[in-house]
C-alpha cells in the first residue's frame, strides 16, 4: 500500500483531503470557497485597480480610446485616467443621479465625454431599476432581492442606445482599445447592439454574476457569442488572467465574477495561447 501511495501522490492527496473533510465536515464549504475563489469566481468588484492591471496587460499597449459602459460614480473611469492620462474615455451612464456625479467628477477633463444613455440592443426608452437613486445595482430588470432584503421598487424614465450606432456616429468606426460593461445583468443585450463594433474593440471586459439569474442570461451565451466573434476568454483572478478553454457547465456561477475577452488580432500580436 506504501508503494502504491509513493506511486501516485495525487490519489494519496485526495485521500488525506477526504479523510480530513469526514472528520471536519465544515471545512468543506470552506474548502469550496477557497477553491472558487483562487479560479476567480465570485472574485468580486473590489479589485477596479487589479481589473486594470489584468485588462492592460492583456492588450499589450497603453490604450488611446477606452468606452466605459456602466460608469455609476466614475470608479473605473478614474483608475483608467490614472494609468493613461492620455487616453479618450467615453463614459456611458443612464442614472441621472450618477451623471450628475460623473459630471462634478470629470467635468473638467476634455478627454472624458460622458453620455447619459443605457447601451442596449436597440435605441428608445426603457425604465432603470434600482433599491435607490444612483444605486451600483441599478438595472433595467425589475431585480427579485427580497432574500437578501433589498427592495427594487425606485424607478426612472432613460432612454437606450444601440452602441453600433453611437460607434459609426461619433468615433466614425475607430478601433477601441478596451471596452467596459457592467450593467447588472445586461451586458449580453448591449454586446448584440455592438453589431459590426465588436470586431473593432480589442479587449472587452464583462461582469457576469447574480443579475443574470433576473436576465435568464447565462455564461454558455457569452461563450458561443465571443467564439464565433473571433475572441478568447480570460476570468480574473487573485492572480491574474486565467484562459478559459472550453465552455463547461460549472461556469454557470452566479456570484459577481469578471471576464475579459479579448480579439485574437491582438492576442496574435502578443503571442498568447489562443483557444485549442
Amino acid at each position: 500500500m506504501a508503494r502504491e501511495n509513493m506511486a501516485n501522490p495525487s490519489q494519496t492527496l485526495l485521500t488525506l483531503v477526504n479523510h480530513l473533510l469526514t472528520q471536519h465536515p465544515e471545512l468543506a464549504q470552506h474548502v469550496e470557497r477557497l477553491a472558487q475563489h483562487i479560479q476567480g469566481k465570485g472574485y468580486g468588484t473590489a479589485t477596479i485597480a487589479q481589473e486594470n492591471e489584468v485588462v492592460h496587460a492583456l492588450l499589450g499597449k497603453e490604450p488611446t480610446l477606452v468606452v466605459d459602459i456602466g460608469g455609476n460614480a466614475g470608479e473605473y473611469t478614474a483608475e483608467v485616467r490614472r494609468r493613461n492620462p492620455n487616453a479618450e474615455i467615453h463614459v456611458f451612464e443612464p442614472s441621472a443621479t450618477n451623471i450628475t456625479k460623473l459630471g462634478q467628477r470629470f467635468g473638467g477633463d476634455p478627454k472624458v465625454r460622458l453620455l447619459p444613455y443605457a447601451v442596449s440592443d436597440q435605441n428608445g426608452a426603457a425604465t432603470l431599476y434600482s433599491n435607490e437613486s444612483g444605486s451600483g445595482l441599478g438595472s433595467l430588470s425589475q431585480r427579485r432581492l427580497e432574500h437578501r432584503g433589498i427592495d427594487f421598487r425606485v424607478t426612472e424614465s432613460v432612454h437606450t442606445i444601440r452602441f453600433e450606432d453611437y460607434w459609426r456616429r461619433d468615433l466614425n468606426g475607430a478601433e477601441i482599445d478596451i471596452v467596459k460593461i457592467d450593467i447588472e445583468g445586461h451586458e449580453l443585450s448591449a454586446l448584440k447592439g455592438f453589431g459590426e463594433a465588436v470586431s473593432c474593440a480589442k479587449v472587452i471586459q464583462f461582469e457576469f454574476g447574480g443579475c443574470n439569474i433576473d436576465t435568464r442570461t447565462y455564461f454558455q451565451d457569452f461563450w458561443y457569442f465571443f467564439k464565433e466573434q473571433g475572441f478568447d476568454l480570460y476570468r480574473i483572478t487573485p492572480f491574474g488572467a486565467e484562459a478559459i478553454r472550453s465552455y463547461k457547465e460549472e461556469d454557470e456561477y452566479f456570484s459577481t465574477t469578471n471576464y475579459i475577452a479579448v480579439n485574437r488580432k491582438v492576442n496574435e500580436v502578443l503571442r498568447l495561447p489562443a483557444e485549442p
